[in-house]
């Protein structure tokens, strides 16, 4: 590997990853764990019970282990009703009987009062020590389904996430490298190997969250929107201070809807390998590709398939492959296929976009060659060096990140001290994720009071950011 790459790999202080390794597992429904999903809220919820809304395909992949118990919270933290044990130890035998290996633990507001969901936890690892366990207080946030749906994938994932973590652990060092490797995760921000293990939904969306943070830092634009194109799709976000902007309703992933993170993100199907047909409604580019095979099958490589980079090539836009092989392409319809792409760039770009003024735009990614140096709604397109990397450079660079959500009540003449407790918590936790003590600060701050909750009940969520501390162990 040093030979190759010039480096001796004993000089890596850390490796950063990120991976698609377990949102494909779900989108596919292997590898999944038969998982038992145990819900506190009797006598509520009866009415919706877990995984109601799962696709059926995957309640079948997971075993469609879906309990009800006594207990949860309302809003203020005060008992539904009270834990009974007797209750969840009987549910717990008909879940393992049933052959349930992990084990999916959601009470009602349990981000106000997680006292069930502990207590829960405490009995399984008495009864099955070992068994992995997912809370949904530390996973998801308000929202009792949002919040169990994602608890529920994430308990279906650990199986798979210790196999994974392991496995990279074992290529890491066989590749000579011994340093601490670090997962990316949903929000721009890294987790250690071992939390990945107990989180694996928590590394969703890094692909396209470190192409925008890659984004960010080639292009020197904390704030502006970002085209991260590949072989297949277009991912397009809104980047600020540095960092994806969150999706603030529920995310679909799979057909599941969830609420843990997520950056707001929308795709389409065009990207360079886009197939590109003559219809007869007009010219089509997408959502079909040749994918990874575009160095095979695209004209400007010998191949026999007109894709998006052919047009980009005819058209001007990019130098790649041979320019001689496309010279035969009718104008018009050239410039037909570039029209299709650049109208739908700018319709994403338009619909992600906040107000009305121009945002600038920055093009990265391997197929960001599309990208036209004249957008509609971009005040500009800029295309940084290095921008087909700019994914690698995004988990480079990352951070480590604690957050805080959840309801407060706050009494008049008290909102700073409850914000100020709020921002020390974030903070402590960036702190004991791995951030270095000094590095953190408050990078997003977000106050909702529910106005339909009585003794001013706020929402307050907190977002504290850090340096990776790589010298001495954790806080």
């Amino acid at each position: 590997m040093g030979q190759a790459t010039g480096f001796d790999p004993a000089a890596v202080q850390a490796v950063m990853i990120g991976t698609t390794h377990f949102i494909n597992a779900l989108v596919e429904g292997e590898r999944l764990a038969q998982t038992a999903a145990i819900r506190f809220g009797l006598p509520a919820t009866r009415a919706l019970p877990p995984l109601v809304d799962w696709p059926d395909r995957l309640v079948t992949a997971i075993g469609g282990h879906s309990h009800l118990c006594h207990g949860g919270h309302e809003y203020d933290g005060s008992p539904i009703a009270d834990f009974d044990e007797a209750e969840f130890r009987a549910v717990l035998d008909r879940a393992v009987a049933a052959g349930a290996t992990s084990f999916a633990l959601s009470s009602v507001f349990s981000p106000v009062n997680a006292e069930f969901e502990t207590r829960a936890a405490e009995i399984i690892a008495e009864q099955l020590p070992g068994a992995p366990v997912s809370l949904s207080h530390e996973i998801g946030r308000m929202g009792l389904l949002g919040r169990e749906n994602a608890t529920v994938v994430n308990a279906a994932l650990r199986g798979l996430a210790d196999q994974v973590a392991t496995g990279l652990l074992r290529t890491v060092a066989e590749a000579g490298i011994n340093a601490p490797v670090f997962l990316s995760q949903n929000d721009g921000t890294l987790m250690d190997v071992d939390y990945a293990r107990r989180y694996p939904v928590a590394t969703f969306a890094s692909g396209p969250t470190n192409s925008m943070r890659g984004a960010a830092f080639l292009s020197r634009l904390p704030s502006c929107a970002v085209v991260d194109i590949g072989g297949t799709t277009s991912d397009v976000g809104i980047l600020q201070q540095g960092f994806p902007r969150e999706a603030s309703t529920d995310v679909n992933v799979a057909g599941v809807q969830t609420n843990f993170r997520m950056p707001d993100v929308l795709s389409i199907g065009i990207g360079g390998g886009s197939h590109v047909v003559q219809q007869a409604s007009g010219t089509a580019v997408g959502p079909a590709s040749v994918g990874y095979r575009l160095a095979q099958e695209a004209l400007v490589f010998g191949g026999t398939r007109l894709t998006a980079t052919d047009v980009a090539v005819a058209g001007g836009r990019a130098e790649v492959g041979d320019a001689s092989l496309v010279a035969h392409l009718d104008k018009s319809a050239v410039d037909a296929a570039l029209r299709v792409v650049d109208d739908r760039l700018a319709e994403v770009v338009d619909r992600m976009r906040a107000s009305a003024e121009p945002v600038p735009v920055v093009a990265v990614g391997g197929g960001s060659i599309l990208v036209p140096d004249d957008l509609a709604g971009a005040s500009r397109v800029v295309r940084p060096d290095h921008f087909a990397v700019a994914n690698a450079i995004g988990a480079a660079i990352a951070q480590v990140g604690g957050e805080v959500d959840r309801v407060y009540s706050v009494v008049p003449q008290q909102r700073d001290t409850v914000l100020d407790e709020a921002r020390q918590e974030a903070v402590d936790r960036a702190v004991a994720a791995g951030a270095r003590p000094g590095s953190v600060e408050i990078v997003d701050i977000e106050e909702v009071p529910l106005a339909y909750l009585p003794g001013n009940a706020t929402r307050i969520r907190v977002k504290a950011v850090g340096e990776l501390s790589l010298g001495g162990p954790r806080a």
